[in-house]
């Protein structure tokens, strides 16, 4: 499971938040600079994540937030977003690495099945699909590479 506690617990209970704030999921590469860009923008995926969440489970592969782990820099973000518990800084565990064939086994599970009906989220469903695809072409470079990846969330 992901790292836990952006809230105090895992699940998170304030990814329910993702949805009513200007939050974004993004992709954290292990390193530095791995020498490609990883920016994907992630806004819509935050906004449907509870029915991409929801998606991913009947399709019987993780759901994206199973990805989540939370490192120093990540926390005091959030934490200056208003999104987590500043005490959780002084007991935060190391950050949790993913090997991206995991994320692309449920990224690439949710692009399939978004791909002729991306409506079937809603109105934005063709933006999550593209999000997806964004997702789907840096985690097979991340795997090229051989590096880990794990995804964060940001509340700006």
């Amino acid at each position: 499971m992901g790292s836990p506690e952006i809230c105090g617990e895992w699940p998170p209970a304030c990814v329910g938040k993702l949805t009513a704030m200007a939050a974004s999921m993004y992709i954290v590469v292990e390193g530095d600079d791995p020498g490609y860009n990883i920016y994907v923008n992630g806004r819509t995926l935050a906004r449907y994540e509870s029915a991409v969440e929801k998606l991913a489970l009947d399709l019987g592969v993780k759901p994206l937030l199973e990805f989540f782990s939370a490192d120093e820099n990540s926390m005091a973000l959030l934490i200056e977003e208003g999104g987590g518990n500043p005490e959780l800084l002084k007991r935060l565990p190391p950050p949790q690495w993913y090997p991206p064939q995991e994320g692309l086994r449920t990224v690439e599970a949710l692009v399939s099945a978004l791909e002729d009906d991306p409506q079937q989220l809603g109105s934005e469903g063709p933006e999550v699909l593209n999000e997806l695809r964004e997702y789907a072409a840096v985690l097979r470079k991340t795997a090229e590479r051989g590096l880990r990846w794990h995804l964060a969330v940001s509340w700006r």
